[in-house]
C-alpha cells in the first residue's frame, strides 16, 4: 500500500469535544456560504483525500502550482484548490480572522483560519491549468466566472460529511484499513465518470491480474451535460461487480469532487487522490479527464514522465477494441487482426442507444448492466 501523498494522511476533522465548541463559536463568526463543489473540496481536505493540503492554497503555493505543478515544498500538485470571494466580502474580512464555512444549504460545518487574502489573474490561471483561454472549455468558463479574490488558510471540519450515497462512501482512512484487512499490498485505482462497458471491464481485469485488488472510484459531483447521472453510474457498477467480480478482489467507493476537465494535469491530480486512498497503481486511459479536442489522446499518459517522484505507478492503455475474430476485447499488443475485424467501444454510440431506449449488444456491454441503465428514467445530466 502506498504512503499518503506528502508522507502523512491529513485529518482536519475536529474531535467530538472540539466539534461542540466550534459549533457554538461558529454562531458568532462571520460566514461564507459555499457551493456544492467547494463544500466537497473542504470535505476532501478534512478527510485526507487532498493530502498534504490542510486548507485552501495561500498565494505562494498557488503560484507554484500554476508555474511548476508543485507545492512550494516541491511536492507534486497540479490543480489549485482555492476559495474565491467577491471584493465586497474581501473588504469585510481580515487576515488572522477565523470564519465559519456553511454548506450550500446554509448549515455551518467547518471553520477557516484566514492566513491570506489575495487577488489573482483568471486568464493566467486558465492558461496554466487548462492550456487554453478558450471559454468554450468548461474549465476555463468556470475559472472566468470565479470571484476576483482568494482566501488562503487551514480549515477544520466539525460536522460530518454530507452525501447522498452513504452506502458507497469510504474515506482514505477507512479504505486503508479495509485494504490492510484484505491483505492487499498492491492496489490499482480506476477513475470513472461513465457506466461500464466491456472495454472498461477488460482494462480493469487486465490491470487486476497484476495486483492484489482493484479500487473502482467513480467521481460524484457536477458534470457536463450529456454525462451519465451519478446514481446511474453507481447502480451500473454495483450490478457489474455483483455479477462479474470476485468480492475479495474489488472494492468500490465514491469520490465526491467536480470534474475540471483539465486533461493531463487532472490525470496527475486523480492519481494523487487515489494514492491517498492507498492505491499503488492508477489506470490512465486515452484522453483521461479531457474534453473536446483540447488535449492529445495520450497527453494524460505522457505527463507522468514529468513526475518521477510521484510514487504512483501509472497503468497505460493506448487503445482497446472488440475483435470479432478474437471473440472479445483486445488491445494492439495481443490482437494480430485487421481493422475490418475490430469495433471500437464507442461511448457515444451506447449513449445514443440508451437515449432511444435500446440495449447495446452483448459484446459491447453486459446485459445486466444495460438493463440497470435502462431502468432509470433520467440517465443523463441535462442542460442547466
Amino acid at each position: 500500500m502506498s504512503k499518503p501523498h506528502g508522507g502523512t494522511l491529513v485529518n482536519q476533522i475536529a474531535s467530538d469535544k472540539k466539534s461542540e465548541r466550534l459549533k457554538e463559536e461558529a454562531q458568532e463568526m462571520k460566514n461564507i456560504k459555499l457551493d456544492s463543489g467547494l463544500r466537497k473540496d473542504v470535505q476532501n481536505i478534512a478527510n485526507g483525500v487532498y493530502s498534504p493540503l490542510t486548507g485552501f492554497l495561500k498565494r505562494n503555493d498557488f503560484d507554484w502550482v500554476l508555474e511548476e505543478s508543485r507545492l512550494s515544498d516541491d511536492t507534486p500538485w497540479t490543480l489549485p484548490i482555492v476559495l474565491d470571494i467577491t471584493k465586497q466580502r474581501r473588504d469585510e474580512l481580515s487576515e488572522g480572522e477565523e470564519i465559519c464555512l456553511e454548506t450550500e444549504n446554509g448549515k455551518p460545518f467547518a471553520t477557516l483560519d484566514i492566513e491570506e487574502l489575495y487577488g489573482f489573474d483568471k486568464k493566467r490561471m486558465a492558461r496554466e491549468i487548462y492550456g487554453t483561454e478558450d471559454e468554450d472549455h468548461p474549465g476555463v468558463q468556470r475559472t472566468m466566472n470565479m470571484n476576483d479574490h482568494l482566501v488562503g488558510g487551514d480549515i477544520v471540519q466539525f460536522k460530518e460529511n454530507s452525501t447522498d450515497f452513504e452506502k458507497f462512501h469510504l474515506t482514505p482512512k477507512e479504505t486503508r484499513i479495509l485494504f490492510k484487512e484484505k491483505g492487499w499490498r498492491s492496489i490499482v485505482g480506476f477513475q470513472t465518470r461513465n457506466v461500464p462497458h466491456m472495454g472498461h471491464e477488460y482494462v480493469q481485469k487486465t490491470a487486476l491480474s497484476f495486483v492484489d485488488g482493484i479500487f473502482i472510484n467513480p467521481i460524484i459531483g457536477k458534470k457536463k451535460p450529456g454525462d451519465y447521472r451519478d446514481e446511474v453510474i453507481l447502480d451500473a457498477y454495483d450490478t457489474l461487480m455483483g455479477e462479474y467480480y470476485l468480492k475479495d478482489r474489488a472494492v468500490m467507493s465514491i469520490l465526491e469532487a467536480e470534474m475540471r476537465y483539465a486533461g493531463p494535469k487532472e490525470a496527475i491530480f486523480h492519481a494523487i487522490m487515489r494514492k491517498n486512498f492507498g492505491c499503488t497503481h492508477f489506470i490512465v486511459g486515452r484522453d483521461h479527464a479531457g474534453v473536446g479536442d483540447y488535449y492529445g489522446p495520450y497527453e494524460a499518459q505522457d505527463i507522468f514522465n514529468k513526475f518521477p517522484d510521484l510514487d504512483m505507478t501509472p497503468v497505460h492503455f493506448k487503445s482497446f477494441t472488440y475483435c470479432e475474430k478474437c471473440g472479445g476485447a483486445v488491445d494492439g499488443h495481443i490482437c494480430p487482426h485487421d481493422d475490418e475485424h475490430r469495433e471500437n467501444f464507442s461511448g457515444t454510440k451506447m449513449r445514443n442507444m440508451f437515449k432511444d431506449g435500446k440495449t447495446p449488444p452483448e459484446h459491447m456491454m453486459r446485459p445486466e448492466v444495460a438493463e440497470t441503465v435502462l431502468e432509470h428514467d433520467e440517465k443523463f445530466v441535462k442542460e442547466e
